[in-house]
């Protein structure tokens, strides 16, 4: 044998050796890279593998996946992005009671959207879905979701170093650059936009927090309409392309809470409103929900950056009064901030905002990226 095929039959038999010391074989050690969530899907034949991908919420029924109010710490949901919201899509993990203190998300809900990767079996987990049970290995892959980035790169890049007078010019001519959508465009927009990550044929309704099928929209009872949440009076705006058909404020809501709420200003306080649980309303103000009180305090901000007098329309500012009717003007400033500290953006609302850049507007918003820029355009 010449020496040349010597050295490389040795050299591939020092690897098996020590393969083999760490107990490795050839076939496992071909299995080592991880695969995707929708290779794992495909692939339920009760194999050994390491999958890769986001967390996107945790599953309590074959086709349940929540993403808030997380009910225990035995199982999470993957998938190939942070923003999928179909279950199809989703592969449900087990988790064993050895993992569940760091890899649960009633005990780690800050889990969800980061990447991690998981070595167990792929077989149904909840009977029939496609699923990895006994896993024997969690880590966090890390990672961002180019999908669902935090930071969308070189988007605010204008306006990065800035603070004041010149943060708040900087983001109006960013946002500004937008895809204007018709009225009619934004059925369809918030179909997408606030769909329930639960369920793919809902919506969920901003105000009530009510999961309702997409295909109830209307001006009938219970059905759901277009809610501007900055009053389309306030400005005297109407539903005119621009500030009217602007998707980032506008939400599904029930007909009759959306009537409760009418073009009141935002404020703590009120007698409770019916079908809005946690809502409140008196005679010149409305206080949503605990949960929805930071996003409707970023659209409030977001309208104000981005409607500064320009496009034919008014210059829209928040200021701290209730009661402003027809002004272009909405309150309590200082309530809003409050809100927006108190209740900082969630997955819900981050999804919400990408896919109005992805789909529809191609504009973003702004206190959604960076809630720190509130305080330095409203010290």
């Amino acid at each position: 044998m010449p020496a040349l095929r010597r050295s490389r039959a040795a050299l591939v038999l020092g690897v098996l050796l020590a393969l083999l010391a760490f107990g490795i074989t050839p076939s496992t050690a071909a299995t080592t890279a991880a695969i995707t969530v929708s290779t794992a899907i495909a692939r339920q034949d009760g194999s050994v593998a390491t999958v890769e991908g986001y967390v996107v919420g945790q599953p309590t029924a074959a086709n349940t996946v929540v993403r808030s109010n997380f009910p225990g710490d035995t199982a999470l949901a993957l998938a190939d992005t942070s923003s999928q919201t179909s279950t199809s899509a989703m592969l449900y993990v087990q988790i064993p009671s050895a993992f569940r203190s760091q890899y649960g998300l009633r005990s780690n809900p800050g889990l969800l959207g980061t990447k991690i990767s998981v070595t167990g079996t792929l077989t149904p987990y909840f009977t029939p879905h496609a699923g990895l049970k006994d896993p024997t290995a969690f880590s966090g892959a890390g990672g961002s979701d180019p999908g669902t980035p935090p930071d969308p790169g070189d988007y605010y890049a204008n306006a990065i170093g800035k603070t004041g007078p010149a943060l708040r010019s900087a983001l109006h001519s960013i946002i500004a650059n937008q895809t204007k959508l018709s009225y009619d465009q934004v059925w369809n927009a918030l179909k997408d936009t606030d769909q329930d990550p639960a369920n793919t044929n809902n919506v969920i309704l901003l105000y009530s927090g009510r999961s309702q099928s997409k295909s109830t929209n209307g001006g009938g009872v219970n059905d759901w309409n277009r809610e501007h949440v900055w009053a389309k009076s306030h400005g005297d705006f109407g539903t005119a392309t621009g500030p009217g058909t602007d998707v980032h404020h506008l939400r599904p809501e029930d007909v009759s809470v959306n009537g409760a709420r009418g073009n009141l200003d935002f404020d703590n306080g009120g007698t409770t409103v019916a079908e809005c649980p946690g809502c409140a309303a008196d005679g010149d103000s409305f206080s949503p929900r605990a949960a929805v009180r930071g996003d409707v305090a970023r659209m409030i901000f977001y309208m104000a950056i981005r409607y500064e007098g320009g496009d034919g329309f008014a210059n829209l500012e928040p200021n701290n009064s209730v009661d402003n009717g027809s002004a272009p003007y909405i309150g309590k400033l200082t309530v809003l901030k409050a809100w927006s500290a108190a209740d900082p953006p969630d997955a819900f609302e981050k999804r919400r905002n990408q896919v109005i850049f992805d789909n529809w507007q191609h504009n973003r918003n702004p206190f959604i990226d960076h809630p720190e820029w509130v305080a330095s355009i409203w010290p």
